[in-house]
C-alpha cells in the first residue's frame, strides 16, 4: 500500500513534486488515503502547477554579507523564487520567510522587484556609497524566464555600465546572451565576469534537476558566445552530487574551457533546511535504487549529517569522499591550463545624479 502522503511520480517541468512545507508554518496540511483511492492521485491527475509573478516594491535592493566562503560582499537579486526549478538550489528554504513552500512554490510563486532600478540609483548616488563588485543574480537567477518579460536585469545592468561599476554573475540561462552588447562594453574597463553553472553535460539529467534552466549545449554555446566577444567567462561546476554527476567533474571543466571559460570552482551539493526535504523526495522518485547511497555519501561529507553550515567547509565538505573530490578538481584546473582573472575595477566608478521633479536640462 502507498503512502498518500507522497507523490508517486514527478511533475513533468518541476523540479520539486510537492509543498514541502515551510520551517515558519503554523500549520501544515497533509493528505490521507480514506480508502477510496490516493488523495496525491487526484492531484497528479490534476492541471499542472502554472507559473504565478507578484510584483512588489522593494524597499532596498543591495544585500550585504561578511561570509568567507564567497566570493562577493554585495549582492542584487532581481526576482524571488526561481522558475528554473533546480532540485538542489541552496536559495529554496528563503521561501519559507514569505510563507510559502520551499518546495512546488519556489519554482511556481515568484516576485518581480519592479523598482530596482529606482532603489539602486538611489542606493549609488549616496554620499558615502563605496563601490564594490556587486554579484547580481546570486540567490535566485537573474535571467531566469521571467526576465524575459520583465527585463529587470537589463535596466540595472544599463545602470552598472552608465555608472562604471563592477558586476559578477553566476547564471545557467543562455538568456544572458542577450545582453552581450553591455557586458562586451563593461569588459573592456575589467568592470564585469560571468561564470556559468553546470551541473552536468547529459541533458536527460538536466532535465530533471534543473527543467527550466538552459540545457547544457545552450549554456555552453553562450559562453561560447561571450568569451569571442572579450567577455572573462568561467565555470562552475556546481553542485558535485555524489552517484549522480560527481563522475561528470572532468568532462564539464574540458568542454567549458572548450568553449572559452578560463577560471573554475566547484561546491558540493548543500542542503540546508528545508532544502534536504526536497532532496530527498526527488532522489525516491528518480533513483530509487541509489538514494541511500547518495546520502550516505553526502553524510559522509557533512559530518554525519545532510548538512553543516560552518564557514571553511560548508561549500566544500570534509572527509574522504570530499577530499578526493577537490583533488580531482585541482589536478583537471591545472591540466586544463585555468587560471584567475584580474580583480574587478572599482576605481572607475562615477554615482549617478539623484533623480529630481524639475528633471535635467544638460
Amino acid at each position: 500500500m502507498t503512502d498518500a502522503r507522497k507523490p508517486q511520480k514527478p511533475i513533468k517541468g518541476r523540479g520539486s513534486a510537492s509543498r514541502v512545507a515551510g520551517r515558519f508554518e503554523v500549520t501544515t496540511t497533509e493528505g490521507a488515503d480514506d480508502g477510496w483511492g490516493s488523495v496525491y492521485e487526484d492531484l497528479v491527475d490534476a492541471p499542472k502547477p502554472a507559473t504565478t509573478v507578484t510584483e512588489e516594491r522593494a524597499r532596498t535592493i543591495l544585500t550585504r554579507n561578511q561570509s568567507p566562503d564567497v566570493g562577493f560582499s554585495q549582492s542584487l537579486n532581481p526576482y524571488r523564487g526561481c522558475e528554473h526549478g533546480c532540485v538542489y538550489c541552496f536559495a529554496r528554504p528563503s521561501h519559507a520567510y514569505l510563507d510559502l513552500s520551499p518546495g512546488l512554490d519556489f519554482e511556481t510563486k515568484l516576485f518581480a522587484k519592479t523598482n530596482a532600478l529606482e532603489r539602486l540609483r538611489e542606493e549609488l548616488a549616496k554620499p558615502g556609497y563605496v563601490p564594490t563588485v556587486t554579484a547580481l543574480g546570486i540567490n535566485t537567477d537573474a535571467y531566469q524566464p521571467i526576465e524575459r518579460r520583465y527585463g529587470i536585469t537589463r535596466q540595472v545592468l544599463e545602470l552598472f555600465a552608465e555608472t562604471k561599476h563592477p558586476v559578477s554573475f553566476v547564471t545557467k540561462s543562455a538568456l544572458i546572451e542577450r545582453d552581450v552588447d553591455l557586458l562586451a562594453q563593461m569588459a573592456r574597463d575589467n568592470l564585469v565576469s560571468v561564470h556559468f553553472s553546470v551541473t552536468t553535460l547529459d541533458n536527460r539529467l538536466a532535465s530533471r534537476l534543473e527543467p527550466r534552466a538552459s540545457a547544457p549545449h545552450a549554456k555552453l554555446r553562450a559562453m561560447k558566445a561571450l568569451a569571442n566577444a572579450g567577455v572573462p567567462v568561467g565555470v562552475m561546476v556546481a553542485p558535485v552530487i555524489p552517484m549522480i554527476t560527481d563522475m561528470e567533474m572532468e568532462h564539464i571543466l574540458e568542454a567549458a574551457f572548450d568553449h572559452g571559460a578560463r577560471e573554475a570552482g566547484y561546491t558540493l551539493l548543500r542542503l540546508p533546511h528545508e532544502l534536504k526535504d526536497v532532496w530527498r523526495e526527488w532522489l525516491e522518485l528518480h533513483y530509487p535504487e541509489r538514494a541511500a547511497h547518495v546520502m550516505s555519501l553526502v553524510q559522509q561529507m557533512r559530518g554525519g549529517r545532510d548538512y553543516q553550515a560552518e564557514f571553511g567547509t560548508r561549500m566544500t565538505g570534509t572527509g574522504v569522499f570530499a577530499q578526493l573530490v577537490q583533488q580531482r578538481f585541482r589536478k583537471a584546473r591545472a591540466r586544463l591550463g585555468y587560471t584567475r582573472y584580474p580583480d574587478l575595477d572599482t576605481r572607475r566608478f562615477t554615482p549617478p545624479r539623484k533623480a529630481t521633479p524639475q528633471g535635467e536640462l544638460f
